[in-house]
């Protein structure tokens, strides 16, 4: 048994046997890892706010080779995001970041991946309902970028020919991202993207601002992230949480 101590955030957290629960947590050093508390319900003084999701802290891990639970010996929380919890808006995004992380993420140490979980709860607590949606599609395609998958914006996914940044371009899911002139004629099925489009793209993945104003870009923008996790890391499990996310009305007025 080996004691691992790392930063953590928890994720998911469900009831086990009468006494226990078991939480997925993403870490810094050890990646996504499924953790038994023992007795966290008989007794509130041992964990306390750890077994509240999105809360962030110290953990202390027992790990054992070969085991796919590892033990909670500990939680030091350092930040608990019960802004979180006050408005629909604002859980349901953090419940997508918190999918995509939990189903696409790896079982090996990622701060980056870390830091771009931890940033985008933060930085939804405090948004306000304008911003809830466009925070939570930064946050979404910056997971991507860190889990390797990331869109080419401004070099076509096929032959890696420069494209015009004020120009609008061919986006292709097989391909991986925008398409030349060229290499668009050829393809077989994508869709074309206004440079604005292809602006937020740019900065969301660079972990860049990128508000949106409209709506209808809202919801285009979201179509696209859906289309593009199908195609590059769909299990053929349903994302429920992304799928609330992406069909509710609380970040868009029409």
């Amino acid at each position: 048994m080996t004691l691992v101590v790392t930063e953590a955030i928890v994720l998911h957290a469900f009831d086990y046997l009468e006494s226990s629960r078991i939480l997925k947590l993403v870490t810094r050093d050890a990646g996504v890892r499924s953790v038994l508390a023992r007795g966290a319900k008989r007794s509130q003084k041992r964990f306390g706010a750890a077994l509240d999701l999105y809360a962030e802290g110290t953990a202390e891990l027992q790990m054992k080779t070969g085991r796919d639970l590892d033990t909670l010996s500990g939680f030091d929380v350092a930040r608990a995001r019960p802004q979180l919890a006050a408005q629909l808006s604002r859980f349901t995004a953090a419940s997508t970041v918190a999918e995509l992380t939990l189903r696409f993420a790896r079982d090996d140490a990622d701060p980056a991946l870390y830091d771009a979980v931890a940033a985008a709860l933060d930085e939804l607590s405090s948004a306000g309902e304008d911003r809830v949606r466009d925070i939570a599609l930064a946050a979404a395609w910056r997971i991507l970028a860190e889990l390797g998958v990331a869109p080419t914006v401004d070099a076509c996914a096929e032959c890696h020919a420069t494209i015009d940044a004020e120009a609008p371009a061919m986006f292709s899911h097989p391909a991986g991202g925008s398409l030349c002139a060229r290499c668009a004629h050829l393809s077989r099925a994508g869709r074309t993207l206004p440079a604005s489009a292809r602006g937020a793209l740019r900065d969301w993945l660079s972990g860049e601002p990128h508000p949106l104003s409209e709506p209808n870009d809202v919801r285009a923008h979201q179509r696209l992230l859906r289309e593009f996790v199908r195609e590059h890391l769909d299990d053929n499990r349903p994302l429920r949480a992304f799928d609330v996310w992406e069909q509710d009305s609380w970040g868009v007025k029409a």
